[in-house]
């Protein structure tokens, strides 16, 4: 519901009654990832989206009906001949969508509100809901915040509202939205309590060093694959805010100290563009030692042997240095500062989700991996994280 928080927020400050159709599950070629969210009112105003068109029809009739009849539920669409251009997912994927109908009196009300406005804001959260288990617990809500404090619950025991904010906490960490099935005990337990988790999390970080023109160039990428882009440099006549409008952050330091000094985390990604010894070997050693989730370093490939040379020599270990994405970028056969960012960027994004690098045309590589969020928020799951057995459509009487 992030894409929609600000609007649907509004709605439901007004009184609105509202039904929320929200993504929970996908495999294959879905056109949208988990979290993606369409919701409609008691007038028939619909908000936002959970296919791309696909099958917004067939889910605006269910979010209808759950405004009439009061009641979630959980409806997978998949691709068949027979019902393939009936609901209009032609292309290969299945989607799984939770329905929850927000009725004035409904319980969960204030919790999906106060989420909205977090998620709006821009504040780490997370949204637990149930998808499928018994039925006390459906169509309740519980509202995580990154300080360990939660507000609302799903029902039932307490001990349900413990365990689901420790799964929503773990996920939180890693800014993942998706479902685990876990049981009374805490266990993992497919066939148990399947919990949907939605997180909203700070973008993350992209860290440029070197304030160069290839930076320039980068900085827009980065941007446009939404992280908040730092570029640092200790030459303070190079980094200014008037060659780099589009960063996020402008820094006069040297590299290595500030690598030390500021917030990262398993999102974060480096970009060292300097080139030069005596800024990238103390940085590098650094950051091949973090739990970051790219490293790269421009150079030729005599720069980059030279600088392995020089890792070595303060002690850095084999599988360190295999960490370092150098030349940095993939091979376009690029040569502007445009170009550049280009290939640094796929190198990214494929390292991000595992992608080959290679070309699509000719190759039998699923266009979408599990974990995959088509609109770019990562669901990959993590070691807790189980994803629900394929399931057929039903309304969630808590049967199995």
């Amino acid at each position: 519901m992030r894409d929609v928080a600000a609007q649907l927020g509004r709605w439901i400050e007004e009184g609105r009654e509202v039904a929320v159709a929200t993504v929970v599950g996908v495999s294959g070629s879905a056109p949208r990832g988990p979290g993606a969210a369409l919701a409609v009112d008691g007038a028939g105003a619909a908000l936002g989206s959970v296919s791309g068109g696909c099958v917004e029809g067939a889910v605006y009739e269910l979010c209808t009906q759950a405004l009439a009849d009061g009641r979630p539920v959980v409806q997978r669409f998949g691709y068949s001949d027979d019902d393939a251009f009936a609901v209009g997912l032609t292309c290969g994927g299945t989607v799984e969508v939770l329905v929850t109908p927000v009725g004035a009196a409904a319980p969960a009300r204030p919790v999906l509100a106060a989420a909205l406005a977090a998620f709006a804001e821009g504040a780490s959260a997370a949204l637990v809901r149930v998808v499928r288990g018994p039925d006390e617990l459906l169509g309740g809500a519980l509202l995580v915040h990154a300080d360990d404090a939660y507000e609302g619950t799903l029902g039932g025991s307490p001990q349900w509202d413990r365990i689901a904010r420790n799964e929503a906490l773990d996920m939180l960490a890693l800014g993942r939205t998706g479902t685990v099935d876990v049981a009374l005990d805490g266990a993992l337990c497919p066939g148990g309590v399947t919990l949907f988790v939605e997180c909203r999390v700070p973008p993350p970080r992209m860290i440029v060093f070197g304030a160069v023109d290839f930076a320039e160039a980068l900085v827009r990428a980065g941007s446009f694959l939404g992280f908040h882009v730092t570029v640092c440099d200790a030459r303070p006549v190079f980094a200014t805010r008037e060659r780099f409008p589009e960063a996020d952050e402008v820094v006069v330091d040297w590299p290595h100290r500030y690598l030390r000094q500021t917030r990262t985390d398993a999102r974060t990604v480096l970009c060292v563009l300097t080139h030069d010894a005596k800024f990238d070997v103390p940085l590098l050693t650094e950051a091949l030692r973090m739990p970051l989730a790219y490293v790269g370093a421009m150079g030729s490939r005599r720069t980059h042997a030279d600088r392995l040379r020089r890792l070595r020599e303060v002690g850095l270990t084999e599988r360190e240095l295999a960490r370092l994405r150098s030349p940095i970028g993939l091979d376009l056969g690029g040569r502007t500062p445009q170009e550049t960012a280009l290939s640094i960027a796929a190198e990214i994004v494929a390292t991000r989700h595992g992608g080959s690098g290679l070309p699509l045309t000719g190759s039998s590589v699923p266009l979408h991996r599990e974990g995959d969020a088509p609109d770019g928020k990562s669901t990959e799951p993590s070691a807790r994280v189980r994803r629900p057995a394929p399931m057929h459509s039903h309304r969630m009487t808590g049967r199995r």
